[in-house]
């Protein structure tokens, strides 16, 4: 996928006040970022970053608002860890904006234990987060919290109803430097228009036609070079996961209490792989019903190729019941419901062990790709950015029609990947 083409300068450099830089790895002494992007290409029109270098330089925190998925962190830890590395001084605080924000008290259990805030937790290059948005009063708090933090650099990265999060920015920070993403307003949407005016700066909307063949990790990565003029190389943005020894030596031991490997001096049949199937994504339209599965399932038993394999089904907490229920009626041997009940890096690590990952359009097939396990994705035409990043072990499914739902792709249609060999050699987009 090719990069997207911004002005950039290092990773890792430092500024001077006057631009300049110190210590950026492969440039002259005293070298701007318009020298580097003249080099780098000399036709483009080059570009300031939108946050002034001795701003950044001279501030102790910087606070990012976005309506995160786990999916959008899979490719965004890596412009945060980057931001870290460039600038050390800087405390990186993140504010997660929980859209399904409600008054409905029987909600708060689950929006309250959402996975990514796990994650989040264990990365070293975020100070703080703001994690307690799933109620009006709870935001209220966070709300009074974050303006207390008198923060000099706010940073708006939502991508829906962009202006509701640029005022949500200004709101925070009254006197500091505020960047939001901006789409074109309308002559005759004033309330938009006089928000937009509050922002210091902004960053274009972007479409999937607007960054036509480009990864959403390379669109990110333009938003800190548009932002801070910095380069994060095409490697650096492959997903990472440092999952912990006691979460690994969780996964094995599941593993062996569902039979699919030996304990200690047990002589018990294992089957010969794993597969992971997940049909849930947070919208109806990247879902699978789960009855799908399990057709999948039998259709795969009988496949002398797949006969032997065990599966794990992913469910997410809130339907759990229902997937007891529906599963234990079907009796399926060496099937197995899965759940992050107490913590998110139990995802990775039993899909680590996995052999094959087949997965709706959601953040499992990006985290299968972060563990090195094959993975075929089944994907609408709509957001192409959003396809596994790692071609090499991914292979995707997609919808027949622009406007289809992932519930158009059939079992059959994933038997006919996995009869060319799916989890070996990994073969060309199938529509």
């Amino acid at each position: 996928m090719k990069p997207l083409r911004s002005q950039a300068v290092e990773t890792g450099a430092r500024w001077r006040p006057n631009g300049a830089f110190l210590g950026a790895p492969g440039l002259g002494k005293g070298s701007t970022v318009a020298d580097t992007a003249r080099k780098a290409e000399p036709s483009m029109p080059v570009q300031m970053p939108l946050i002034p270098p001795e701003r950044l330089a001279q501030a102790g925190k910087i606070l990012f608002i976005a309506h995160l998925a786990l999916g959008d962190f899979t490719y965004l830890q890596s412009c945060f860890r980057a931001l870290a590395q460039a600038y050390p001084q800087l405390e990186i605080h993140l504010w997660v904006d929980e859209r399904r924000r409600t008054a409905n008290a029987a909600e708060w259990p689950h929006l309250k234990k959402y996975a990514l805030y796990d994650w989040l937790a264990e990365c070293p290059f975020i100070a703080r987060v703001y994690n307690e948005t799933y109620s009006p009063a709870l935001f209220a708090q966070s709300l009074a919290a974050a303006q207390r933090e008198d923060y000099p650099l706010v940073v708006s990265l939502a991508v829906l109803e962009r202006h509701k999060y640029a005022s949500l920015a200004r709101k925070i920070s009254r006197r500091g430097f505020v960047v939001g993403q901006k789409k074109r307003v309308r002559p005759y949407d004033v309330m938009k228009f006089l928000i937009y005016r509050k922002l210091d700066a902004s960053i274009p909307a972007y479409t999937a036609a607007s960054h036509r063949d480009q990864h959403i990790s390379d669109i990110y990565a333009g938003w800190f070079t548009q932002l801070f003029g910095m380069v994060i190389p095409a490697g650096a943005r492959f997903p990472v996961l440092d999952i912990g020894a006691r979460w690994m030596r969780y996964a094995h031991e599941q593993f062996v209490a569902w039979g699919f490997r030996q304990a200690p001096g047990q002589a018990a049949r294992s089957p010969a792989r794993v597969v992971f199937l997940n049909a849930f994504s947070k919208c109806a339209e990247r879902s699978w019903p789960l009855e799908r599965i399990i057709g999948l399932i039998r259709t795969m038993r009988c496949d002398p190729a797949w006969g032997d394999s065990g599966f794990v089904v992913n469910v997410v907490p809130e339907e759990l019941g229902r997937a007891r229920a529906l599963f234990d009626a079907e009796g399926l041997a060496d099937t197995h419901l899965f759940s992050a009940e107490d913590n998110f890096f139990q995802l990775p690590a039993i899909l680590s062990l996995c052999d094959l990952v087949i997965s709706v359009e959601t953040a499992v097939m990006h985290l299968a790709n972060a563990v090195h396990v094959p993975v075929i994705a089944l994907m609408r035409q709509k957001n192409p950015e959003w396809a596994p990043i790692d071609k090499d072990n991914s292979i995707i499914i997609t919808v027949p029609g622009r406007d289809d739902w992932v519930a158009r792709i059939g079992v059959q249609d994933v038997m006919a990947v996995l009869a060319q060999g799916a989890g070996v050699q990994p073969v060309a987009d199938h529509a």
